[in-house]
């Protein structure tokens, strides 16, 4: 396995003694777009986007990192985010805005700065800026991983990429992703794939935060690799 960040031995400390009594969660505010953009300029501001990869890849504020709202979602937060930075989160609706602040709070992550009120329907009405990013069926992946203009980034773990990644593919663990950005061409389109797509979206979305422009992601990832029977290169012994 990969060694983890520092602040992710930290939450791991936290988690097994337990988090200090502090009461309930907090109660998140609700801010509107004009609001939520201007917490935004903070440079120690994170947004966290809890929304499905589909979702985000069809249109995000620009600079969000997808932390999809599923099962995994606090142990990739407590990879990805350190706990000293602000939050500010986007979901779909009001329920996951209590979810989110629930799993947020017990993992020590106390500086919650709001929600965006009616989530992305009141940002794309308030005529403010929209990102998309790119996805590839595993199918378009294949047709273009050779490309010479094509970086294939597999941003699974170690143990995963042991055991076969799509040919060519550059393997960049994503939680080591933000430390090696000078390791990609940004003038190349860079397609992610993990496991599933989860880990390749929170990927796909550090690329864009940092100014990458041509990045796709590969919902599906390397499950629908395998079950359409593409090929699989093997690590060399």
């Amino acid at each position: 396995m990969p060694e983890p960040p520092r602040h992710y031995a930290r939450l791991k400390k936290v988690n097994a003694k337990g988090a200090p009594i502090m009461g309930c969660p907090p109660t998140l505010p609700p801010l509107t777009p004009n609001e939520f953009q201007q917490k935004m300029q903070d440079n120690n501001t994170v947004v966290i986007d809890g929304r499905s990869i589909l979702a985000f890849g069809g249109g995000h504020i620009p600079g969000a990192i997808n932390i999809a709202l599923r099962p995994e979602f606090p142990s990739w937060v407590g990879w990805m985010i350190k706990p000293e930075q602000s939050l500010l989160i986007v979901v779909e609706s009001v329920r996951d805005v209590k979810l989110v602040t629930e799993q947020l709070f017990r993992l020590g992550y106390d500086n919650l700065a709001g929600y965006l009120h009616d989530g992305m329907t009141s940002w794309q009405n308030a005529g403010l800026p929209l990102k998309r990013l790119g996805e590839w069926t595993v199918q378009e992946l294949n047709q273009h991983r050779q490309d010479s203009n094509i970086t294939v980034l597999d941003v699974r773990g170690d143990d995963e990429y042991q055991h076969g990644f799509v040919p060519g593919a550059k393997h960049i663990f994503v939680a080591h992703l933000e430390e090696c950005l000078d390791q990609l061409d940004r003038n190349q389109t860079i397609a992610t794939y993990c496991g599933s797509g989860y880990r390749a979206s929170i990927a796909a979305s550090i690329l864009k935060k940092h100014g990458f422009e041509q990045v796709v992601n590969v919902p599906g990832s390397w499950i629908a690799w395998k079950e359409a029977k593409l090929p699989v290169q093997q690590p060399e012994k």
